[in-house]
């Protein structure tokens, strides 16, 4: 999104102040060039005041960085706040401090509901022309921890899986949580995993290669529910 408004005050910096107040934005987010320097006039007469083109560009970036320090300082947090650019359409948001757990909830759902806001906020679509922006919200390396201890789950099940000769049914994911397990097992040379049921509730189905699909395992097995 792309504004601008042409305005005159006394002094260029009046007239970027009148500017960034009409555009309803902070003056650090607004480009702006001088049309018309101020002039004095003689004796107070024949002045003219400074003409100043004032833009502001929506910025995904800026527009996350303060939609977050806004929710952290509404919410009274010991928290600070960092966001990194990490190209291809992409960004990282970096949350730490003594309050930053806060954010994260039960297995990330305060996290993940966090992170969709932050993309909704710093992604207003005004025009088919911007590119969109991903932002991955990690909290305290949560995100890494939580991967770690997904992988050493699938591996236990596959385990369990061949050992048993049962399928397993895991307890309900997200997507991303349902990826990481599908990636921490794609390669197995006993087992297989599906993804059945819907959201919210949609999980895993880790079972023995020879099926064909998580129906025909949860059919035949009968899968127990499996929790962390």
């Amino acid at each position: 999104m792309k504004s601008e408004v042409t305005v005159r005050a006394a002094t260029v910096d009046d007239a970027v102040a009148k500017g960034a107040a009409e555009l309803g934005v902070e003056v650090s987010e607004i480009e702006y060039e001088v049309l018309e320097e101020p002039k004095k006039g003689f004796l107070g007469i024949g002045g003219s005041p400074a003409t100043v083109k004032v833009t502001y560009v929506f910025k995904p970036v800026v527009a996350a960085a303060k939609f977050v320090n806004t929710l952290i300082e509404n919410l009274e947090l010991n928290a600070t706040a960092t966001i990194e650019e990490t190209g291809n359409g992409e960004a990282t948001v970096t949350v730490s401090g003594d309050d930053a757990s806060a954010l994260i909830g039960h297995h990330g759902d305060t996290l993940d509901a966090f992170q969709y806001l932050v993309n909704l906020a710093a992604n207003k679509k005004e025009n088919d022309e911007r590119k969109y922006t991903r932002f991955t919200v990690n909290i305290e390396n949560y995100r890494e921890k939580r991967e770690k201890t997904l992988r050493a789950l699938a591996n236990r099940m596959a385990e369990k899986v061949k050992k048993t000769g049962r399928s397993i049914s895991l307890e309900p994911m997200n997507a991303y949580e349902r990826h990481v397990i599908h990636a921490a097992l794609q390669d197995h040379p006993d087992v297989t995993t599906f993804s059945t049921g819907t959201e919210p509730n949609r999980r895993i189905v880790v079972a023995y290669s020879r099926y064909k699909s998580a129906e025909a395992a949860v059919k035949e097995d009968f899968p127990e529910t499996e929790e962390e």
